[in-house]
């Protein structure tokens, strides 16, 4: 059976899209009629169900098609609808692409992002798709994967004729060409590739794909390396383990505190440190700079401290507008504030989570650094509140910090300039950036802690901004620190 509207060209191969049951994920009916999800030793309540539901729900142990329950028409399949958007939800829910004659996979889709959902771009005949430039194929263990920071999900190739097809895609193709090639592996599966920006359609008539058809200016500024180390050291988009997992304990014994010394004759340099008869008060700060995780929840932060703390760690400072210079540098504005930053960018932006802030109401702000002031911004309650457990839980604390600080980055403000080094360079400045909310606090007596992962994701709701135009790239928490930790 041709596909509808083809009169040329390859016969097309009928697939089927199913869901399933990630990983280690396990479902089970509670005698009350609840059906709860298990993994890894924890169990996630997903509601009650009628008994039907729940027998159909054991489906999903090997994979329930999607067009099963579709319509909704019926309470069942209202029910079973309601039970897979939980799981999907939760991230405990994978997709395939199955040949309906023998079953079998020919593409496994595992989503990256929680509010994935399988949707496939309609395409024509007539249709130029390409590859994304941030697009890759790789091998993972014995799977051959194609994903992309931009995507929210990624696809398990199954079949190696597929990804023979996916690659002639590095030029621009139509869907008639495509169809015509041997292992043409079904037009759903172009159709969810588009969706997720894996491949784009060419718009205009001899576009190649270049970096300015793809997204816009924003992404075009973006170097591919920098974009997928932005998407997968941070939280938000992708599915990997996070944080500190302690990967490799059993496998490779750690690396010691300090450094085997080089052979050779020891330059001992105490006897020139002791000459020194004061130590400088920048000395004594360094010394004293220390993590704080708790916070007096009753002796909040003051607006006059933090406004004298933000002035002196991020205010701006003077204004220069830089001639061009022939032949050499084009014009620029340069807005100078009091830490380094790579080629003056000063890219950094400062969000700040108010929980207790004496004279502040709690709420979500953006700071002004050129006119020194705070600009409330309205978010989603759930995310707010998500934002200020998510800080607490990187901490290893109950509380959230009284003022937690996103450091987010105008990337183009980086890139624009520089190649290769750009989101580097970021890090750079965030890491100085840190160095001196440290230094205040401390020079304050204010408690400060650097929290090193930050959910680009959460941020792009809460701001309504492309995580590749601006995002988080690191936090810090701020407040006044229990006496116990003060001392």
């Amino acid at each position: 059976m041709r596909a509808p509207g083809i009169k040329h060209g390859r016969q097309a191969v009928p697939v089927t899209l199913c869901a399933r049951l990630g990983g280690q994920v396990t479902l089970q009916a509670q005698a009350n009629g609840e059906i709860v999800a298990g993994f890894g030793g924890y169990a996630v309540g997903l509601g009650k169900f009628s008994k039907v539901v729940t027998d159909r729900a054991q489906a999903l142990q090997k994979g329930l098609q999607l067009t099963s329950f579709a319509s909704r028409r019926r309470t069942k399949e209202r029910q079973i609808n309601l039970l897979i958007r939980r799981l999907a939800q939760r991230g405990f829910l994978e997709y395939c692409l199955r040949h309906p004659q023998n079953g079998e996979d020919q593409i496994v889709i595992e989503p990256q992002t929680p509010d994935y959902w399988p949707r496939a771009a309609q395409l024509r005949d007539s249709d130029v798709l390409v590859l994304s430039r941030f697009a890759y194929m790789r091998r993972r263990a014995n799977d051959m994967v194609l994903e992309s920071p931009r995507s929210d999900a990624l696809f398990k190739i199954c079949e190696p004729s597929a990804a023979a097809v996916l690659t002639a895609l590095a030029a621009p193709l139509s869907v008639k060409q495509l169809r015509r090639q041997a292992g043409f592996p079904a037009i759903e599966l172009l159709g969810l590739l588009a969706d997720c920006r894996i491949l784009f359609k060419l718009e205009a008539a001899g576009d190649q794909g270049l970096r300015s058809t793809e997204g816009g200016d924003h992404l075009a500024l973006w170097d591919f390396h920098d974009l997928l180390f932005h998407a997968r050291s941070t939280e938000g988009r992708h599915a990997n383990p996070l944080g500190g997992v302690y990967p490799y304990v059993g496998v490779i014994p750690p690396l010691p505190a300090m450094r085997a010394r080089w052979p050779g004759i020891k330059i001992d340099l105490q006897r020139f440190s002791r000459a020194e008869k004061t130590t400088s008060q920048t000395a004594n700060l360094l010394h004293e700079r220390h993590s704080t995780r708790s916070f007096d929840g009753l002796r909040p932060i003051t607006i006059a401290e933090l406004a004298r703390f933000l002035d002196r760690t991020a205010r701006v400072q003077s204004h220069l507008q830089a001639a061009p210079e022939p032949g050499g540098d084009p014009a620029l504005t340069y807005a100078a504030r009091p830490y380094p930053s790579a080629g003056s960018s000063y890219e950094l932006e400062l969000y700040l989570a108010v929980d207790k802030c004496d004279g502040l109401t709690r709420g979500f702000y953006h700071y002004d650094a050129g006119g020194h002031a705070l600009v409330p911004i309205n978010v989603p309650a759930n995310e707010f509140e998500g934002l200020l457990k998510g800080a607490a839980f990187a901490m290893g604390v109950s509380a959230a910090p009284q003022i937690l600080i996103t450091i987010a980055a105008r990337f183009g403000r980086v890139s624009w300039k520089y190649s290769s080094i750009a989101y580097a360079l970021i890090l750079k400045d965030a890491g100085v950036l840190t160095q001196t909310f440290y230094l205040m606090a401390t020079g304050m007596g204010l408690g400060g802690c650097a929290i090193g992962i930050a959910n680009i994701e959460r941020f792009a709701k809460m701001t309504g901004l492309e995580f590749y135009v601006e995002g988080p790239i690191g936090q810090f928490a701020l407040g006044r620190p229990l006496q116990s930790e003060a001392e």
